[in-house]
């Protein structure tokens, strides 16, 4: 059977549909997926390897831009329904499943129009303005929270859970350098999302400073997005740190396997990861995030005694250091934290929308 993904934008969109992607293709011989995208969107660097077939469509994003840059993506609409349903008419889909982003409200438009069979994921407590309107037009609402569910029709709405790539489940551990941090030392993992964070970037290399008495006993791994990176590298060097320090890394799961602590923004996404590496976390959410969904979603961890947070104001190298300094001398809170954190994990996310969206094709009972 044929199956579309439409949407990407950010890892917290594409990485989601990846997994289901990977489910889908293993479900039953034959399956295919297509992904539908835009150039501006990562799908264009991550899928770029063949991994699977991208198309793209001309779409813009509506929020966050200028009066101009409004209209701009309203004209583009129509365009994009037009593209994205040449595309459908052409692959012939037996579902197409949107996973937030650009691409997906206008394929899901043309799935609609195509009368093909339709589904969204909603990735955060709070729904994004393309799946609020996608509600309408969908035959089943995957959510990740059970909190979620009051936003959209009940009868339609299905708690999944966040789907993880496989390659976090069960990392490649091909990547020699990577591997080479594991050993005796304390391993800290820090990024902040598929194109870095500038602010989590600086407050690192600043907390350094305080840091000098760890320094023959930690290893860092820091992914700095492509602007930060010899700047963050020098920080490392000039400090006497051991450090592995990348634009990005392709694979993440050898990157969490290794990590005794991980320093991150709290997107939906890198939750549901942390969750199902069982992985102890400093929670720095992203103050511009729709709908606070990132200072949401770190708050519910931290009551469950899952993670420890600093929010985005209160960031400085000295408070960093210090959190770090505390989970470092305090290995009992860190294995507290990874217990709890375990509990919210759902590894099987990805396997149970693919059972459901079989559901809907009437290919299960």
């Amino acid at each position: 059977m044929r199956f579309v993904i439409a949407g990407g934008g950010t890892g917290g969109h594409l990485f989601p549909g990846m997994a289901v992607a990977e489910a889908w293709v293993e479900r039953e011989a034959g399956n295919e997926v297509l992904f539908i995208g835009t150039q501006r969107g990562i799908e264009a660097k991550v899928l770029a390897n063949g991994r699977f077939p991208l198309r793209m469509i001309q779409a813009r994003p509506l929020q966050g831009k200028s009066l101009i840059g409004k209209a701009r993506a309203l004209w583009s609409v129509p365009m994009a329904i037009c593209e994205a349903y040449s595309i459908l008419r052409d692959f012939k889909p037996q579902l197409v499943l949107g996973v937030g982003g650009y691409a997906s409200g206008p394929t899901l438009i043309a799935a609609f129009l195509l009368r093909t069979k339709r589904a969204i994921h909603e990735q955060n407590v709070i729904p994004g303005m393309t799946n609020r309107i996608l509600k309408w037009f969908s035959q089943r609402i995957f959510v990740s929270f059970e909190e979620t569910r009051e936003y959209f029709p009940d009868r339609r709405t299905i708690v999944t859970g966040n789907p993880v790539r496989k390659e976090i489940l069960q990392p490649a551990r091909d990547d020699r350098e990577i591997e080479e941090k594991r050993g005796d030392r304390f391993t800290l993992l820090i990024f902040g999302g598929s194109g870095g964070a500038h602010r989590i970037n600086e407050a690192m290399i600043e907390a350094l400073d305080l840091l000098q008495g760890l320094r023959s006993s930690v290893r860092f791994v820091h992914q700095t997005g492509r602007e930060d990176m010899e700047r963050v590298s020098r920080g490392y060097r000039e400090r006497g740190f051991d450090a592995l320090v990348r634009p990005f890394f392709e694979d993440m799961g050898t990157c969490y396997r290794i990590s005794d602590l991980v320093i991150c923004r709290s997107g939906a996404t890198t939750v549901a990861e942390l969750a199902v590496c069982g992985k102890a976390a400093i929670l720095i959410p992203y103050p511009y995030a729709a709908h606070q969904h990132q200072l949401i979603n770190a708050q519910k961890l931290v009551e469950r005694g899952a993670a420890k947070m600093i929010r985005d104001e209160e960031l400085s190298g000295p408070s960093l250091a210090r959190s770090i300094l505390e989970l470092y001398e305090q290995p009992e809170k860190r294995v507290q934290m990874e217990e709890r954190i375990r509990k919210v994990g759902r590894p099987a996310a990805a396997k149970e929308i693919v059972d459901h969206c079989y559901r809907l094709l009437g290919r299960m009972e």
